[in-house]
């Protein structure tokens, strides 16, 4: 079952976000944060494909402070319009967006739990959500593990400079325009305690629906993925 639901964060702005629920009981839940393209059909099947394990999806609209309603594909012109958009929220005052991913978070708490206890919470993040998921896991409470893939901005010195409040196991591809190999190096170097795993791919490897996608890297960092969220939210 999936639908569209309102979630309302801590200074009373509310926003929309995509939930997928599994057909059983649920194991826990996932937070899955977009990338510059909104919640838009890649990242619908994503959080579908996190509810067919077993897991409630939610896919908060991260663009929605900016400007509501955004659903990119991934043409050049749609990469300058979801980069636009980033940098929109990114300028926003502190917490930003963050707070909307924390009500995501303890939603998805709720939503996996029963009566008298909370349900298992991980965070997954693809693009500029890999670089959200990582600042979840350093700010954010109730987040049990995190799983960026190729976040962008994770490796620039201010980002670097944080610490991670759960386990973290994260994904880059060798071949990274975006995040140059020097930048992943200096990431592994400070932060010993995150595992940092490497795909002979490029940015956006993850994503079927653009020339990037890699079908064996999708595939084995998946089952990566699905291996530590049962680890960590078991």
């Amino acid at each position: 079952m999936a639908t569209f639901i309102e979630l309302t964060a801590a200074d009373g702005f509310k926003f929309p976000a995509y939930e997928a629920r599994p057909t059983g009981p649920a194991k826990g839940a996932i937070v899955v944060l977009q990338e510059i393209f909104g919640v838009n059909a890649h990242i619908r099947a994503v959080a579908d494909g996190y509810a067919a394990h077993g897991y409630v999806a939610i896919a908060p609209a991260t663009f929605h402070r900016v400007k509501p309603g955004v659903e990119l594909g991934y043409t050049q012109e749609d990469i300058g319009a979801g980069v636009v958009l980033k940098s929109a929220v990114e300028a926003l005052p502190a917490p930003g967006v963050m707070q909307d991913i924390q009500a995501a978070v303890d939603y998805a708490a709720q939503a996996s739990g029963t009566s008298s206890q909370l349900g298992p919470v991980g965070v997954v993040g693809y693009c500029w959500g890999g670089l959200l998921t990582w600042r979840a896991a350093c700010l954010l409470t109730g987040v049990r593990a995190a799983v960026p893939y190729y976040g962008g901005g994770m490796t620039s010195p201010a980002e670097i400079a944080r610490s991670p409040q759960c386990p973290v196991r994260v994904h880059f591809a060798d071949n990274d325009a975006s995040i140059p190999l020097d930048g992943v190096a200096a990431f592994k170097q400070a932060h010993p305690e995150v595992e940092v795993l490497m795909y002979p791919a490029t940015h956006g490897f993850n994503c079927d629906h653009r020339g990037a996608y890699d079908a064996a890297a999708a595939a084995f960092a998946k089952e990566r993925t699905l291996v530590f969220f049962a680890q960590h939210l078991g």
